[in-house]
């Protein structure tokens, strides 16, 4: 005799009623949980169903590059990858994050405007127990939980400028030199900044700067200073661009001027960026630019997913992981062009 039946025949209908009820409310639900469900998908202990992704800005081709590699990557692992871009808005950026919280995600990367702004949504994500990566920009110092997956700036942009320099010296006097800097409160800027500094401290007197341009990552911006400093100085034989989303204005300035030359060209201004994207590549290939740094971009991606999965599973995980990068030039092109993300996007056009 089961044991319903026992207590159908031992207890009165309204006692046996009431049990039954109280019995059927501690059922699980068709999650496996019991009682009400928590926020967005229940998954199992260290498996990682969705992930929320959040860009400050896709207004670059490497951005663009970055997020859709991640996108890739996760449709090939079945993760779930929700999108936010704040277009540079930092309270709608930590609002994006916090939804993404709400929603129950697994782990969370952020490209942030700054380093300051992005520590209360790594403390929020702290908060809730999810794990957080940034990608290409890292916080400034705190004690917030994190992984920061980003380039060596000072050492890709020091590497790329000392070869500029060599170039400089070939020519037999003392080039006068220009930098067209980033925005200042973000830490690739203030290292890439950096980077240009000690190649040109080793400089000795092969190159005299001129001009330090800050753009605040504006083309705007890039294109004024550089009229301005080539006005000031119609001489500047050498300019290094801390992102390569600048070359059309430098290409615009010293055509202006009939300075735009190949590299094997008498009058050729010497010229030098960092990102490595499309279309540097195309300049390098065309004889214009002479050398950039280069982010590994797809490697990035692949790390900041990696985070995710390691640390879902239990694994301890670093605070930072450097993209070593690498500089690419006229010398070198044909060698490390396989490697350069730029070379990858522009042949697919």
């Amino acid at each position: 005799m089961s044991q319903l039946t026992r207590l159908r025949s031992c207890l009165p209908a309204a006692v046996l009623g009431l049990l039954l009820l109280l019995l059927g409310c501690d059922r699980p639900t068709g999650n496996g949980t019991s009682g009400a469900n928590p926020p967005g998908p229940a998954t199992s202990p260290g498996q990682v169903t969705t992930i929320g992704v959040a860009f400050e800005s896709l207004m670059t081709e490497f951005w663009v590059a970055a997020f859709d590699k991640l996108k890739a990557d996760c449709a090939a692992r079945g993760i779930t990858m929700l999108e936010a871009v704040a277009d540079g808005d930092t309270a709608r950026q930590f609002d994006q994050v916090k939804n993404f919280l709400n929603r129950g995600v697994d782990g969370v990367i952020i490209v942030p405007k700054d380093g300051k702004t992005v520590i209360p949504m790594i403390k929020a994500c702290n908060a809730a127990g999810v794990p957080v990566v940034l990608y290409n920009r890292p916080a400034d110092p705190t004690d917030a939980r994190h992984t920061a997956v980003a380039p060596d700036n000072v050492a890709i942009t020091k590497e790329t400028v000392t070869y500029l320099v060599s170039l400089a010296r070939k020519t037999g006097r003392k080039q006068k030199a220009m930098i067209l800097m980033g925005d200042l409160s973000d830490v690739n800027a203030i290292g890439r900044r950096d980077g240009f500094e000690a190649a040109i401290q080793e400089a000795g007197d092969a190159v005299e700067v001129v001009s330090r341009v800050p753009t605040d990552w504006n083309q705007e911006k890039a294109l004024a200073g550089l009229q301005s400093s080539l006005q000031a100085h119609p001489d500047i034989g050498l300019i290094f661009a801390s992102s390569d989303f600048m070359f059309p204005s430098i290409k615009s300035v010293l055509s202006s001027l009939g300075r735009w030359k190949k590299h094997n060209e008498p009058g050729h201004v010497i010229v030098g960026g960092f990102d490595g994207d499309a279309t540097a590549y195309q300049l390098l290939a065309d004889g214009y630019v002479d050398a950039t740094g280069v982010q590994d971009v797809y490697w990035e991606a692949e790390q900041a997913l990696q985070v995710i999965l390691d640390a879902k599973a239990g694994k301890a995980v670093p605070a930072r992981i450097d993209d070593k990068g690498f500089a690419i030039t006229q010398s070198n092109l044909k060698e490390l062009e396989p490697r350069m993300w730029g070379a990858v996007v522009a042949k697919k056009k």
